[in-house]
């Protein structure tokens, strides 16, 4: 495999200091971003995608030589703090600061980059994308992209990531797993409205995923997309859709336009979860309609989520978390270094590393990070700022190291279980919901303790001296 540094894409830059497009952040922050120059199968970007622990641009898929393909831009802390152009020491309290902030709001302008090509009708056919299978048990290929969908009732767009199996070239079947969708779904059918208009939207800068995750309290006051500009220190740009009452961002790559059909479900296979499980098993689901596909001229860049197995799917869902649990810890009154869904947490696991004044702390942190109304924190640690919160062998050594069992670990049982966890309890006539135990570990330094008992011993000169200095 050839690779180089450097994406080789001309974007357009922020008067606020952050690019505007996602060809912009690739430039811009082209010496972390891995280039394969060379061809490469659609059937084969996913598995080399989840091998790149930067951002990977694809520049050659045979398949489909008019387009490229990107991937794995915000897998670990120092890609994260690049979409808000802050160091990596002050993304967290920048984004958590910043989404308590009030919505910057939407501009809506004429045209974009993403109308230099208009295909309507007939010719919007899904199978002109590079959409590509994720596993080797798919049926379908699978649509990651970032959707817009607005509530009917305020006006405000909602974003997720609902996946979307193509099943023709014109439809597909979409899983809306978002609790704030699915109201807003609702809302449509109590108006008498059969029909919702959607918008998938493809390239975008990665502050805009990030925002579209958000899950906290807010439809009746803002939505997802005005608060983009919030996060990201700058006015958004968008543009009206062709067939569909919405707008999307003037600077997406791709924009998908089309309906949802709310009054018919239609059989599913299963859904590959964060877990890396095939679940839910079954599901029925409502059906997408394409009408319109919009995109830019030169060589359009197709954002792909692989799904498994260590990936920007088991984080990018999680990182307004991160935010929200640093925002409520700190109220607390702990000291807050870093929180964390790690990847190899498969999307159910919590790290907290953190500082407290006294005993008593660390269990309310624990809970309160147990009682988030996601259901991704079925265990919760706490660790103090001399754990490497990224290392999952020192995570790993805290607890089995600073743990009593009979102190420091607690169980709060009959809890709601994540979809994909396989180890949940399904509920009988409820599938796919389920319920579990939720565990909470106090993996920190204990007041209790001697803290002259926690010094570790390292090798003389340990990180001064380097293997490689002495390798040809």
């Amino acid at each position: 495999m050839t690779a180089k540094r450097g994406c080789g894409a001309a974007g357009t830059e922020s008067k606020g200091g952050l690019d505007k497009d996602l060809r912009g952040f690739l430039k811009t922050n082209s010496d972390i971003v891995t280039v394969i120059a060379k061809p490469v199968s659609i059937d084969d970007v996913g598995a080399l995608s989840a091998q790149s622990e930067n951002p990977i641009l694809f520049e050659n898929i045979k398949e489909y030589p008019d387009f490229r393909m990107c991937d794995i831009l915000v897998k670990h802390r120092r890609h994260q703090c690049r979409a808000l152009g802050v160091k990596e020491a002050d993304y967290l309290a920048t984004l958590a600061k910043r989404l308590r902030m009030p919505p910057r709001g939407l501009s809506t302008v004429k045209t974009g980059p993403v109308k230099e090509i208009k295909l309507l009708g007939d010719q919007a056919d899904l199978g002109k994308l590079p959409i590509p299978f994720h596993t080797d048990i798919e049926k379908y290929p699978y649509i990651t992209a970032m959707n817009i969908v607005k509530d009917p009732e305020t006006g405000f767009y909602n974003s997720s990531h609902a996946g979307t199996n193509p099943v023709g070239p014109r439809r597909g079947l979409a899983s809306f797993i978002t609790p704030h969708t699915q109201i807003i779904m609702r809302k449509y059918l109590a108006q008498g409205k059969d029909q919702m208009p959607i918008a998938l939207c493809f390239g975008l800068h990665p502050a805009y995923e990030i925002m579209a995750n958000y899950s906290g309290l807010h439809m009746d006051l803002w939505g997802e997309m005005e608060m983009v500009g919030t996060i990201m220190d700058m006015d958004i740009e968008m543009v009206a859709c062709e067939t569909v009452d919405l707008t999307v961002p003037a600077h997406a790559e791709i924009i998908v336009e089309g309906t949802v059909n709310l009054k018919d479900l239609f059989d599913a296979r299963e859904i590959i979860a964060p877990t890396m499980y095939a679940l839910p098993k079954n599901q029925r689901l409502p059906e997408l309609h394409v009408s319109a596909i919009t995109m830019r001229a030169d060589r359009p860049i197709y954002r792909n989520h692989q799904v498994v197995p260590n990936t920007d799917h088991q984080v990018l869902p999680r990182l307004c978390h991160e935010a929200v649990l640093y925002n409520r810890l700190c109220e607390m009154g702990l000291t807050v270094h870093d929180v964390r869904f790690p990847t190899w947490g498969a999307a159910l696991s919590c790290i907290i590393q953190i500082e407290y004044p006294r005993q008593g702390f660390v269990n309310d942190a624990l809970m309160q990070c147990m009682g988030a109304p996601w259901l991704n924190t079925k265990m919760v640690v706490a660790v103090s700022p001399d754990t490497n919160i990224d290392d999952p062998g020192d995570v790993y050594f805290a607890m089995a190291t600073r743990v009593d069992p009979d102190r420091d670990i607690f169980v709060v049982p009959n809890t709601r279980a994540n979809f994909g966890d396989p180890s949940g309890l399904p509920l009988d006539d409820l599938y796919p919901h389920r319920t579990t135990g939720k565990i909470g570990i106090d993996a920190t330094v204990k007041p209790r303790h001697n803290l002259a008992d926690f010094e570790r011993a390292w090798p003389k000169n340990w990180g001064k001296v380097h293997l490689s200095d002495y390798l040809d």
